[in-house]
């Protein structure tokens, strides 16, 4: 499916998706890395250790949760904007979601946008709580989301003018 849609099936989110108690406890990184292709960049900055590969630098990462603290270093470094970080513990209703942003102009703090799932369908609401530029190009959106949203919404959409909630 992936190669043909670009879209990951049901069954390849399934195998990266933390487990819902570890969800609870704060910001965690996804690795939506479904393809064996030579990469590492996030293994080499992690400095936690939590994402490793086996003895090949083709396979896909595998993130260890229990080290993981969400810090985000990886979400920077990775090119394939593939790593996204997921903190369910924000409120009882919102999920904060970090996601990769390449594209200009940037929003605005505080601006609602249209929450955008990996087929690039809109899906629901995001509010940005902060724009965080690096180093290396790839903003970091920070988004408040519905939580059940959080394992989807991947990308936002501009709304309209006059579209604002």
């Amino acid at each position: 499916m992936l190669a043909q849609t670009g879209v990951p099936t049901v069954e390849d989110i399934a195998s990266i998706t933390p487990n819902g108690e570890r969800l609870k406890k704060g910001p965690i990184a996804v690795l939506e890395c479904f393809q064996n292709i030579p990469c590492n960049p996030c293994v080499d900055a992690c400095s936690r250790k939590a994402i490793r590969m086996e003895s090949d630098i083709n396979q896909c990462p595998q993130l260890d949760d229990s080290l993981c603290n969400g810090c985000g270093i990886c979400l920077v470094h990775c090119p394939g904007l593939s790593v996204f970080i997921i903190d369910q513990s924000y409120s009882d209703t919102e999920a904060v979601i970090k996601i990769p942003f390449e594209f200009y102009p940037l929003p605005a703090i505080g601006q609602c946008v249209d929450a955008v799932n990996r087929a690039g369908q809109v899906i629901g609401s995001a509010k940005v709580l902060k724009v965080q530029t690096t180093n290396n190009k790839t903003n970091i959106l920070w988004l408040a989301v519905p939580k059940e949203l959080s394992m989807e919404v991947r990308n936002i959409a501009w709304r309209k003018e006059g579209e604002d909630e």
